[in-house]
Parts: structure tokens; sequence; C-alpha cells
């Protein structure tokens, strides 16, 4: 059975319903459970449910003490490094959408190198390459992007179109660390509203995605939906049942999940739905009571205020001085060719001595080449 027919067993509004009419008894069960280290879906949905508003704080510490007994007090920092904001895809929520006015670019292999040096000047060895979802930036490219990049980094990940499996497993060649495929919303209507047109308007194709990467053997899955386009707690929930099947038919790979809110952009969509700061923790808490292996991450995308305080409660990897356009980081932001806007501003080195205020230690690398088992690279 696929993802997407685990997906269509679970209606939409039935999954929100029975979210909604959890119990704080559901509640006070579930937090039980997750002493244990024993939590399932059934408690995560309570976990995720109005009625666990109450009892915020004491998921903070379950989780806190969770994220601490496995991953220790440390946090790792990576780059998102743009090299393409190509695309031919309709998006109402990202300022890449092929119907935004903006400038196009597309580094070429000198500037992919330029890109490198610089973010290896700010001490960041893991970098997560982005593009566009392009037919003109496909497979070739990213190829000679890892070939070029494989070098510099100890570990590199990416979030790109949707591929078919042979091709993620041309990327593994190559030195492919981890693929991140955001859902965007697990509400089908409303996804195909949000994708009118292009490629990315193949719900069942983007959601079957993260399977053909486990399927390629790549060594790390990210998942997530982006909050704002869709009731956030069904979202959640829907997320969660992705990850725990996942784990179950590809259970060599590891995982991760973000947390990204709706930020503004070219296009200036306003949230359909707003996630509070106070909602965002819950989540984190839950998925964090729910999976104590998998790795949780927070975004730029947040204030500085918010991650100084949210990352102690279950996030064990987080990006800093972040640039959203190509060659942001060797010319510099420049805010016409951005995907979204950036709330911390600070630099690794900021965030870092932050961290280590805080008692953590910073992790500058996600997977060490070293390590990986996987066949030899092709000549």
């Amino acid at each position: 059975m696929s993802f997407a027919e685990v997906h269509a067993a679970h209606p939409w509004d039935i999954t929100r319903a029975s979210i909604a009419a959890c119990t704080e008894k559901d509640v006070l069960q579930a937090l039980e459970r997750a002493k244990a280290g024993n939590c399932q879906l059934d408690d995560f949905r309570a976990l995720i449910s109005p009625a666990a508003q109450p009892y915020l704080e004491t998921m903070a510490q379950l989780s806190h003490a969770r994220t601490v007994q496995r991953f220790g007090r440390t946090m790792q920092l990576f780059a998102p490094a743009y090299l393409s904001n190509e695309c031919q895809n309709v998006c109402t929520y990202c300022g890449y959408s092929a119907g935004n006015k903006v400038p196009r670019r597309t580094l070429n292999p000198v500037e992919i190198l330029r890109e490198a040096a610089a973010i290896r000047k700010l001490g960041v060895d893991h970098a997560l390459l982005l593009t566009g979802e392009s037919t003109k930036v496909g497979v070739d490219y990213f190829v000679q992007a890892l070939d070029l990049l494989r070098p510099h980094f100890a570990s590199l990940s990416m979030e790109v179109q949707p591929l078919e499996v042979e091709e993620y497993v041309r990327l593994r060649q190559h030195g492919l660390n981890a693929i991140l495929v955001y859902q965007e919303t697990y509400h089908a209507e409303t996804y195909r509203t949000h994708h009118p047109k292009g490629r990315k308007s193949e719900f069942g194709w983007r959601l079957d995605a993260p399977d053909r990467v486990g399927q390629a053997g790549v060594h790390k899955i990210g998942l997530g939906a982006l909050f704002g386009l869709e009731d956030w707690r069904t979202e959640c929930f829907f997320t969660a049942l992705h990850l725990d099947w996942l784990e179950r038919k590809h259970w060599r790979s590891r995982f991760s999940v973000s947390f990204p809110r709706l930020r503004p952009h070219e296009g200036n969509l306003k949230p359909k739905v707003e996630m509070t700061d106070r909602d965002l923790v819950q989540a984190i808490c839950a998925f964090r009571l729910l999976n104590g292996e998998v790795e949780l991450n927070l975004s730029t995308r947040e204030s500085a205020a918010f991650r100084d305080k949210a990352f102690r409660i279950g996030v064990t990897a987080m990006s800093a001085g972040s640039r959203t356009n190509p060659a942001g980081y060797s010319e510099g932001a420049e805010a016409s060719l951005e995907q979204f806007s950036i709330e911390d501003t600070r630099s690794p080195a900021e965030v870092s001595t932050m961290l280590s205020a805080a008692g953590y230690e910073t992790i500058w690398k996600d997977w060490d080449a070293s390590y990986d088992q996987a066949e030899a690279i092709p000549k």
C-alpha cells in the first residue's frame, strides 16, 4: 500500500474533527505514555489538540528531557544555499512562482564554488542546496553541483523538485546525504488551489516522493508542511502519519521534520490559518514526545527571540546566516531574488555564541562523508 492510499483512508474533515474532539482525559493518558516513551499516533492526536494547551509547560519539560537524553545538549547548524530561482510552477505563497516578474538566475560552476567558499568562511560544514522547480535546472545540474561541492562540505542535503527513484539514486551516488520534500499541505483541494500550474500541481506525485527517496537509499528524508495554508493541527497529524509510515518501510533511513510558517514574499499571500508561537511550541513538543529519534528543524523564518527560547524544547537543527537568493553569501542578499523573507538575521557565529551561553555545543556538520557506506561514486 502506498502512502497516497494511506492518506486517502484518512479523510481530512474526519481527522480534523477527531483532533478537536480530544478531551483532557485523552491528553493525560498521552502524557503518561510519553513519560514511558510509548506514544502512539492516537496520543499524538491528543497532544496537538486544543485540549492539550493547558499542559504545554508539562509537554515542554518532557520534550526537553527526551531530546537531551537522545541528542545531548547539541545543536546542528546548517546553511541553505540557493543555486537557482528558475521555476515553472505557479505557487501562490512563493517568491519564485513563475507568475512573479522577478529576475531569474542559475549559478554557473564558478559562482557555485564562490558561494561554497563564502559559506565555509562562516564555519558551516553542512549545506542545504535549493532551487526552484524547472526543467532547465534538472538532475544533470544537480550532479554537477554535488561534484563541485562535495570536496568542500562534510554533508550535503537538497531541497529540489520531486524526482524518480533512479534519479535519487544517481544523486546519492554523487555524494547526496539527505533530501527534503515538503508536502506544503496535506489537504488535496487546498493543495490544488495553491499550485494551479506546473508539475508541482500533481498532489500525488509529491505525496509519494519521500517513499521514492527511501527506495533510493538516501541517508535522510525530510518532511514538513507549510503552516498557514490549512489547519495546523491536521497538517501535523498527516505529517506524523507520513513519518510513521516511512519509518516502518524505510527503517534504515534517518528522518527529520521542519516547521516552516508562511512568511512574506513577492506574492504576499496572507495565512488562511494563523499558527501562533504557542501553537508552534505545542507542535514541536508533540513530535518529540511521539518520536525520540526524529530530527526537528527550526529555520530563520522564525525570529531570533523565538528561536532563542524554542530551541531548548526539542529542536536538533537550525539554519543560521541564511540567504534565500542565488549567490546570497558571496554577493549579498537581493530582495528581488528572494524566495521568502528572513526573520533571524544573525550570523552562524552569533547563533553559536547564543547556544554556547545556554550550555549547548554547536555541531557544524550533519553527516561525515567518510562514514558513508554507500556505493562508490561512478567514474
